[in-house]
């Protein structure tokens, strides 16, 4: 497992789940389920810094961001039709959305991610949705999970049955 954007025919690799569809020819994609991103915090870190009421308010907020770029400056914001741009800023950035996660679960600050990395999380309250009545992204609203595979004539069982499992099970 890596998140790394790995090249599938180049690597050998049977099959990726990403977080877009393929742009290459010899690449198949598939749909797995929509995504949807949140901000979120710990009840200990809202109950120490208060909840901020409004998106702007992140702006006085240190927030725990991911490395990509268009995670780590800007969040989206809409509501009805609107759309905000807020500037974020915070002293801790990750490669990963597991570090990410984990370190808002630790209350170090708020934090965008996506649906089905926290819906437990959200469920047993070990975070909370800071903004729930708003859709929020780094990129685009627009967002799902992929299956991609290489388009090939002959699929190994395996690799078949991997894939029906992903199909039938994997859900935010």
């Amino acid at each position: 497992m890596t998140d790394a954007n790995l090249d599938l025919i180049e690597d050998r690799i049977d099959i990726a789940v990403r977080l877009g569809p393929s742009r290459r020819a010899d690449v198949q994609a598939e749909k797995l389920f929509d995504t949807r991103y949140r901000v979120c915090a710990s009840p200990r870190y809202v109950d120490k810094n208060g909840a901020p009421k409004r998106p702007n308010d992140l702006r006085e907020r240190d927030c725990v961001l991911m490395a990509l770029t268009a995670f780590r400056s800007r969040w989206l914001f809409r509501m009805k039709g609107t759309v905000e741009e807020i500037p974020v800023a915070g002293n801790l950035v990750f490669s990963t959305a597991l570090a990410v996660r984990s370190a808002t679960v630790d209350s170090l600050g708020p934090a965008l991610l996506p649906d089905w990395l926290i819906g437990g999380d959200l469920r047993s309250g070990s975070l909370v949705d800071l903004f729930p009545d708003y859709d929020v992204t780094a990129t685009t609203f627009e967002t799902a999970a992929w299956m991609l595979y290489p388009s090939a004539d002959y699929i190994p069982k395996r690799v078949q049955a991997t894939m029906d499992f992903l199909r039938r099970g994997v859900q935010p």
